[in-house]
């Protein structure tokens, strides 16, 4: 059915849910499992809302990012050889989520996407976005969205 699986993590509980139902899926399947994880830059001007620190300052908080982004996708490897699932650990640096998400899974040439969504509504969704939105709107991949 499934021959390549997306799954976007962040490496919190909820995500973990998807990294999970990915892995049973691949396993049910016989699929390979593509792990993400998108890792932003820091924001350096006041109006993205940063500070403002030194580059050496900044460079050493995005190397600390993109190592913490290493080690939620090698987990999902780990977690893969234990149910002998093929995964790829992925980590792609953007501040376009939903838009890094759809692009790896296009490249990667994954048939199904993975991904939790917190569930907010309201004005916090509308304050604070949804990449799981995006991403089901934008993408022409199915996405399976957990809660």
């Amino acid at each position: 059915m499934y021959q390549r699986i997306l799954v976007a993590t962040d490496g919190s509980k909820l995500s973990q849910r998807a990294v999970d139902h990915a892995l049973g899926l691949a396993d049910l399947t016989g699929a390979e499992v593509v792990a993400l994880r998108v890792v932003p830059r820091y924001p350096v001007t006041f109006y993205e809302g940063g500070i403002a620190l030194t580059r050496d300052e900044v460079r050493q908080i995005e190397k600390q990012w993109e190592d913490e982004a290493r080690a939620t996708v090698n987990a999902v490897k780990a977690a893969g050889q234990l149910r002998q699932v093929k995964v790829k650990p992925l980590t792609v640096k953007s501040d376009l989520v939903a838009e890094a998400i759809i692009a790896a899974a296009k490249r990667h040439k994954c048939d199904l996407i993975v991904m939790a969504s917190h569930g907010r509504r309201g004005l916090k969704r509308l304050l604070l976005g949804s990449e799981t939105q995006q991403v089901l709107t934008h993408a022409h991949t199915p996405v399976l969205v957990l809660r």
